[in-house]
């Protein structure tokens, strides 16, 4: 016991998780462990994603540190399994453990560092509220315990709610500064591990929410060089792919994109992140859209839907895409009644502004138009500052004003090119190109639609190629063979011999997806067999 208990402890130090899981587990079946070590085999069960033997080990520490009469240490544990268990969503029993380091607390009647652990509990609860002012005097009280006491994780963890709620009552230069604050403290390795990866997680979500997207792709590099230094550590990992794959979309890089959302989906399957995997499956449904695969994006905005994540605005683009202009409408209308939060709204507008002029709702499009400028000017954020002058180009392009939407469309475009967001800039040149068109510069017009053309071409974004051809007069997404280019490329596949299973891991599709397009391509095609679609692909000269 003495051995694997040494050799467990080692392997801790040295953050080789499974392993000092597995021979504290091994010591603790010997003879039952101490309660500083039932801490480790915690620990390391929550980082391989062990969540029910995390919860277990934890509260028998708890009760080990109350049987040794070290009660303070027990608060902690007890924090500990309240916050997990509020992060899974059980509610009650998180709050019967809070209440539970509370009452210990209490007896303690003495100044200690735990007080500043509980008033994090209190911040959660109030932000849960929308009671900013309370969460952040809270939060600040925390972060001088920490800073009173010298516990490091204490003040950053403190320190980065703290900018947190100044992010969400607008404040956005003192918020994004204590973000950068608590992470000087994650990146020089003063933090334990748990603490390290809740904060680069919750930062990278602050960043990202308020379009500060350097920030956002800075941090995720450093959070993703973090896990690879830990390959057979689980949390977080889930969450840094989910973050890694919005970045590589926004970057064109999809394909990248679709594999790293998938991994994350796997890993996020297995330790319970649930807005994780939802956000994951939003970010594959996003790519499946735009490059034409409706049947698997509609799979994968439900997909993302059971796993929690509101699927507008995509679902709604999705519908547009397809024609069905009435159902995106609806759907756009009960989203935007439905969400009140400044930046939850500063997400939705550029589609609804999209999709209410798809209908020719154009009051309504500038009335959201209107709203999405306004907050631009709040958050003062390159991107934001772009989605506001798209809106506000096709707004007014809408209403005949060529002249001026080529002005605000020209901001977009620099900005996207200049953030590297290359279907973005493309989108905004399809637009220059109708306006340059507009005022009879048919040259212009023409070499804007060209550029954007090519931009799509590489992404394999069909229908924003479809709708490039229908206005310069070319052909259509669909060729004589009846075949969506999804389709065209399953088709591809099939005859190189590959079968269904590895076509869906090749393009990062499900099994009954392929199945599908599988089965529409015999029905279009006339033929009864994987052999004959073969044939008909040789003939016709399509590999």
């Amino acid at each position: 016991m003495l051995k694997e208990l040494e050799r467990g402890r080692e392997a801790y130090r040295q953050r080789t998780w499974a392993e000092a899981f597995r021979l504290l587990a091994l010591a603790d079946q010997a003879a039952a462990l101490e309660a500083d070590d039932l801490e480790l085999l915690a620990t390391s069960a929550y980082l391989i994603g062990r969540d029910e033997e995390y919860l277990d080990a934890l509260d028998r520490a708890h009760r080990a540190h109350l049987g040794g009469g070290n009660e303070l240490r027990a608060v902690r544990c007890a924090f500990w399994l309240g916050l997990r268990l509020a992060f899974r969503g059980e509610i009650g029993r998180a709050g019967g453990w809070f209440a539970r380091a509370q009452r210990l607390l209490e007896r303690e009647q003495r100044d200690c560092v735990e007080h500043g652990y509980l008033l994090m509990a209190a911040v959660n609860q109030h932000v849960a509220a929308r009671n900013f002012g309370a969460a952040y005097d809270a939060a600040t009280r925390a972060a001088d315990i920490g800073d009173r006491f010298g516990e490091a994780d204490l003040s950053a963890c403190a320190r980065h709610l703290q900018g947190r709620i100044l992010l969400q009552q607008g404040q956005l230069a003192l918020g994004l500064a204590l973000l950068d604050e608590a992470m000087l403290a994650v990146i020089s390795g003063e933090l334990s591990p748990l603490i390290t990866g809740l904060t680069y997680c919750s930062v990278i979500d602050g960043c990202q929410q308020v379009y500060a997207v350097s920030r956002a792709q800075e941090w995720t590099a450093a959070l993703a060089k973090w896990c690879d230094e830990q390959p057979d550590m689980v949390a977080f990992t889930g969450r840094c792919l989910a973050h890694r794959a919005e970045i590589m979309q926004r970057h064109g890089a999809w394909d990248e994109a679709m594999r790293e959302a998938q991994r994350a989906c796997e890993r996020c399957a297995r330790t319970a992140s649930w807005e994780a995997a939802a956000a994951a499956h939003y970010q594959q449904a996003e790519v499946h859209r735009m490059r034409g695969d409706f049947p698997a994006a509609e799979e994968a905005y439900r997909n993302a839907s059971q796993w929690g994540w509101e699927p507008q605005p995509g679902l709604a683009l999705l519908r547009l895409a397809q024609g069905r202009v009435d159902a995106a409408a609806a759907a756009m209308r009960r989203v935007m009644r439905a969400t009140q939060d400044r930046l939850q709204r500063a997400r939705l507008l550029p589609a609804h502004v999209e999709v209410m002029l798809a209908v020719d709702a154009i009051d309504e499009a500038r009335v959201a138009c209107r709203e999405l400028e306004e907050t631009a000017r709040s958050l003062s954020t390159d991107v934001v500052e772009a989605m506001a002058a798209y809106a506000r180009g096709a707004l007014q392009l809408a209403e005949n004003d060529a002249a001026a939407a080529l002005g605000s469309l020209r901001i977009a475009r620099k900005i996207w090119q200049d953030t590297q967001a290359p279907y973005a800039a493309a989108r905004a040149r399809v637009l220059i190109g109708l306006a340059c068109q507009a005022l009879n510069d048919a040259d212009g017009g023409a070499l804007e639609l060209e550029a954007a053309r090519a931009v799509f071409e590489r992404l394999r974004a069909a229908p924003d190629m479809a709708r490039i051809d229908s206005l310069v007069g070319g052909g259509t997404s669909v060729h004589a063979h009846g075949l969506t280019p999804r389709e065209l490329q399953v088709l591809r596949l099939v005859a190189e011999g590959k079968s269904n299973k590895a076509i869906a891991a090749e393009l990062v599709l499900s099994e009954r997806t392929v199945d599908r397009h599988v089965s529409n391509i015999f029905s279009k095609l006339g033929v009864a067999s994987r052999a004959a679609a073969t044939g008909y692909c040789y003939r016709h000269k399509l590999i």
